[in-house]
């Protein structure tokens, strides 16, 4: 008892935000030491990992038939047991800078969707603990994200919380340690990639890959006309002659793109205000949303939101690391995690 005690002192606690979109891993003390795309090059031949992250990411697009380029996350849910798996290896063994040893196994918090089944949970868990953790503690991502943004969850206050990912828009009202009423959408800011890819190949004949997709969406992504136009060189492969060709679109154009995804993320807001309890609808009317994801750093999105709810609207500081932050917290506050962290789905029920 006394050497596992010892042990635990001395071995690395880390809070792992396990994205669609991006992987941040955050570790005790040191703060958040990794922040890279959750996608894993593979050679088919010899099922080898190839890159992982930032450098798997830049070969998108450009492989030969036997690499393969994944992302083993759909909607925030792993879709490839195996290469989650390797990537979660991978990014534990540089946070642990690669000291592992039977006694030396990292205490890890990692965060999953709201919309997710046991058998879902089961395989996180079984993944983080092959991948060389010690202990592993879920956590929902809209409440590691509030905590992240140091929102109020254990007063009994409405606390609405709407966290844009890459795979999926969770909107949660929070009270107590707990999620009151929620809404999760499969349409965040992969939807949005795709959204601009099909209407280029729609208006203008132009085939383009995620990747430009992603980087004009940035640029000169918009919810809402601000009046400063811009406009951005889109390259691409003509779909009738199958050459090279490269448009300069606008924002306007890019606005249009994206509408159908920004009314949807409004509607899935309307209809949990809808289901929230009316004390704290009044809580929320006066204290306002908050926004966090990478998605909520699309140009106006607070404002349309703002206009169509009438409630105030704010984002969080730094809203890509709002969640691994959060995990971060409960690191230190092992009380509230073992409030709100779900219950393991690897204990066999008797």
């Amino acid at each position: 008892m006394f050497l596992n005690n010892l042990f635990k002192k001395f071995n690395k606690e880390i809070g792992i935000d396990l994205g669609t979109a991006n992987t941040l891993v955050f570790v005790k003390d040191k703060g958040i030491i990794i922040n890279e795309p959750s996608v894993v090059a593979i050679n088919t031949r010899t099922e080898q990992i190839l890159a992982v992250g930032n450098e798997a990411k830049s070969m998108l697009g450009k492989t030969p038939p036997h690499i393969t380029v994944t992302k083993p996350l759909t909607n925030g849910i792993i879709s490839d047991y195996e290469v989650t798996e390797k990537m979660l290896k991978y990014f534990l063994d540089k946070a642990n800078e690669g000291n592992y040893s039977f006694f030396n196994r990292p205490r890890v918090i990692i965060c999953v969707p709201l919309e997710v089944t046991e058998v879902e949970i089961k395989a996180v868990e079984d993944a983080t603990l092959a991948a060389g953790a010690g202990e592993v503690f879920v956590v929902q991502e809209p409440m590691a994200a509030a905590i992240g943004a140091r929102m109020p969850i254990q007063d009994p206050v409405g606390n609405m919380i709407v966290d844009i990912g890459g795979g999926n828009c969770e909107v949660a009202v929070i009270s107590l340690n707990g999620v009151v009423a929620w809404k999760s959408i499969i349409i965040a800011g992969d939807e949005m990639n795709r959204n601009i890819t099909q209407y280029a190949r729609e208006v203008f004949n132009l085939f383009i890959g995620e990747t430009q997709a992603e980087q004009i969406k940035i640029k000169i992504g918009s919810a809402i006309d601000d009046g400063n136009p811009t406009e951005f060189a889109m390259r691409g492969r003509d779909v009738v002659t199958g050459l090279p060709r490269e448009i300069m679109v606008t924002d306007t154009h890019i606005r249009e793109a994206l509408s159908r995804s920004v009314n949807s993320i409004v509607e899935s807001i309307k209809m949990t205000l809808e289901i929230t309890p009316p004390e704290l609808t009044a809580d929320i009317h006066e204290r306002g949303l908050l926004l966090t994801g990478g998605g909520s750093l699309l140009k106006g999105l607070d404002r349309v939101i703002a206009e169509s709810t009438e409630i105030p609207v704010r984002i969080a500081d730094d809203p890509l690391s709002a969640v691994v932050r959060g995990t971060g917290i409960l690191l230190e506050e092992k009380e509230l995690l073992k409030e709100i962290a779900l219950p393991s789905a690897r204990i066999s029920k008797k």
